[in-house]
């Protein structure tokens, strides 16, 4: 055990945290004996079960078991597990199954691992049966390496275990997913010498792995073995085999590969199979850009019956959407349309999300008044990008209809619906359309609720009309709408200090907000503060803060990250520093956004060194700053041109077990590219 002491040192002048000193404390024991089950909980007032023996084994294995499986409640079945334990009752097979099944219901997969380790660990191993399929659950978590290590204690303890093929095939294609086909062809050998023989899932999913890193002679090499050993590849095959041709480029190839996926399609007997291979075919072509071949099969439907129609219209339009082709998404609706198929609402809702997204709210109004025809329901979210993106295209008018056609529908909230119109508008300067709305809403016999009255004053707030916003506030207190909450008059302060009138902000924050009985929290704080620093008052910043802790409102990350933010900003170095040492630090309230705060504020003040000092002195006292600590700190080293210090950085940032990213590289980019220049 250790105990870790910092101790305080002085980097030019500003008091830091020193290095870690550690004392070596001597355990009470050295070492735990091994247990089967153990809990990290206990309840002293458990109910008594009953004056049940500890030999009446179905008792408590019926009872393990229900509380597993019938109560979902797997921590209660291990505290009552440890209890009869110590009675001496052992645990058996049928617990562990119960307890390993209720683990992975409860997605604690880990947790299931462990357990079975620690099962093999006390030689109470189930039979071979009930191991593999424990061993299918633990699959479950796509964790191919604590699977295979349970599966390799397994073995150690009993040779004789095989595991299923089935297992081997899942284990394969889990290492394939991780981009790890050797690994995994290790795996194919092994199950070999162990009495199995390779199906077509196994030959196809090892072909797949070695595709997916561009391996294309290894995947055709293991076609070949496929076919010397007597096995008929499967339609699937032939899409894994066209997906490493496509990434090669190779269009002759592809082709006639092709033309022997849909006689193989013709062949097989199994739909579902047909369709994996439909549905990774069309994914391959969309990824490696072939998408005139994607709307020709459209077109042609050169695999006929075997696939049914619809479900390929809707893979077509899944793998263009993903790939953001949202338009040819869409020339595929119009084929379908064309042909009497009506899209799903799921694929349809893809579409005009996506074409919202990507600045095609036009083609997603049509589509959407199209949809209308064969009855399209649209999702609420899709509706708000929908909205979003009209209005930031100008477009009030298609907006507006678009808000009609939600509020048509059955059983909608209509206030809800009018409240995602109305955040909507506020992106656009269109405060007589907010007047509108609410006006509207009040003749439909649509009361607003406070959520709606709050977007209305945050966009007139937004829009610079703060009177509009005060006109509105006072008809909420004088009881012409719903009552504010602290939200409404967060929101009013925020719009009184983007104006400058500093004065009104701090009278509505400590005169108003009292006298209506509301308490500022944290967030209103945090608001003020933010808004004080904007305005260079930092002074009277501080005194804000200082009220805040008087009145026992605790500051959060946010709180230090906005005063050492505005402090560094107004030029007061000196007084951060200290807030720092004598405020924040003690505190034991400081996050990444904190250090963040500090790092950019010294950079920017020219004080490279006691930056990389502080960053490195918060290292040594235990605290474990992020990735993007180290990129401030470098991307400033680049700016000033320091080659030799940005790699000093960046040889510390890996010295702590942070691994660069994108954002690091391209910093260090810049650095060879000026260099360079």
């Amino acid at each position: 055990m250790k105990l870790l002491i910092c101790t305080r040192k002085k980097i030019n002048g500003v008091q830091f945290r020193g290095r870690i000193q550690e004392l070596q404390l001597l355990s009470a024991a050295n070492t735990l004996p091994l247990a089967f089950f153990f809990s990290t909980q206990s309840t002293p007032n458990q109910q008594h079960e009953g004056e049940e023996t500890i030999i009446n084994r179905a008792f408590w294995t019926r009872k393990i078991h229900t509380l597993c499986i019938g109560d979902r409640n797997v921590d209660e079945a291990l505290r009552l597990l440890d209890k009869i334990r110590l009675r001496g009752y052992s645990p058996d097979s049928l617990n562990l199954s119960s307890i390993i099944h209720a683990l992975c219901d409860a997605n604690r997969f880990s947790e299931a691992h462990h357990r079975f380790l620690l099962s093999i660990a006390s030689q109470c191993v189930p039979d071979q049966r009930t191991c593999n399929v424990l061993i299918a659950r633990l699959l479950d978590s796509r964790t191919p390496h604590a699977t295979l290590h349970v599966i390799r204690s397994l073995i150690a303890v009993r040779p004789e275990f095989v595991p299923s093929l089935i297992n081997y095939n899942r284990l394969m294609h889990h290492l394939c997913l991780f981009s790890q086909p050797t690994e995994a062809h290790g795996l194919f050998f092994d199950m070999r010498r162990r009495g199995h023989c390779p199906n077509a899932v196994s030959y196809t999913t090892l072909m797949d792995g070695y595709c997916k890193i561009g391996e294309e002679a290894s995947t055709w090499k293991l076609f070949d073995e496929m076919l010397e050993s007597g096995l008929v590849p499967n339609s699937l095959t032939y899409s894994v085999l066209l997906k490493g041709v496509l990434c090669k480029r190779d269009v002759e190839r592809g082709r006639e590969l092709m033309r022997q996926l849909w006689q193989k399609m013709m062949d097989e007997n199994d739909p579902s199979v047909n369709n994996a291979a439909f549905a990774n075919l069309v994914d391959s072509l969309c990824k490696e850009g072939f998408f005139q071949e994607v709307f020709r099969i459209a077109e042609d439907m050169p695999q006929g019956k075997c696939v049914s129609e619809e479900f390929a219209y809707g893979q077509m339009i899944d793998s263009l959407c993903r790939c953001g082709r949202n338009h040819g998404a869409s020339r595929i609706v119009y084929v379908m349309r064309k042909r009497g198929f009506v899209p799903s609402l799921a694929s349809y809702n893809n579409i005009i999300h996506g074409l919202s997204k990507e600045g095609g709210c036009m083609r997603a109004y049509q589509l959407l008044m199209e949809g209308v025809e064969f009855g399209f329901i649209m999702s609420e979210h899709t509706y708000k990008v929908l909205l979003e993106a009209l209005c930031r295209d100008t477009d009030i008018c298609k907006a507006r209809e678009v808000m009609q056609l939600m509020l048509n529908r059955e059983g909608v909230d209509r206030t809800r619906i009018y409240n995602i119109y109305l955040r909507a508008v506020c992106l656009v300067n269109n405060p007589t359309e907010l007047l509108n709305v609410l006006v509207f809403m009040l003749q439909t016999q649509c009361q607003p609720d406070v959520i709606t009255l709050n977007t209305v004053i945050n966009g007139f707030c937004k829009m610079g009309r703060v009177e509009e916003a005060l006109k509105v506030l006072d008809d909420m207190v004088m009881g012409k709408f719903c009552a504010p909450d602290s939200v409404t008059y967060t929101t009013v302060i925020c719009g009184l200090l983007n104006l400058g009138r500093t004065e009104e902000a701090l009278d509505v924050l400590q005169q108003v907000m009292p006298k209506k009985g509301f308490k500022p929290g944290v967030v209103t704080y945090n608001a003020v503060l933010r808004g004080l620093f904007k305005l260079q008052q930092a002074n009277v910043a501080m005194e804000v803060f200082n009220r805040m802790v008087g009145d026992g409102i605790a500051a959060d990350s946010v709180t230090y990250s906005i005063i050492i933010d505005g402090l560094f900003k107004s030029d007061q170095i000196d007084e951060a520093k200290r807030f720092w040492d004598d405020v924040i630090w003690p505190s034991r309230v400081h996050d990444n956004f904190v250090y963040a705060a500090i790092l950019k504020g010294l950079c920017m003040s020219g004080k490279l060194n006691e930056a990389c000092d502080f960053l490195y002195e918060l290292v040594d006292c235990g605290v474990s700053p992020n990735v993007v600590s180290y990129n401030i700190l470098i991307d400033h080293a680049c700016k000033l041109g320091l080659k030799k210090g940005a790699y000093t950085i960046l040889r510390e940032m890996r010295k702590n077990g942070l691994t660069p990213d994108a954002v690091t590289w391209r910093i260090l980019h810049k650095l060879h590219g000026n260099a360079g220049r």
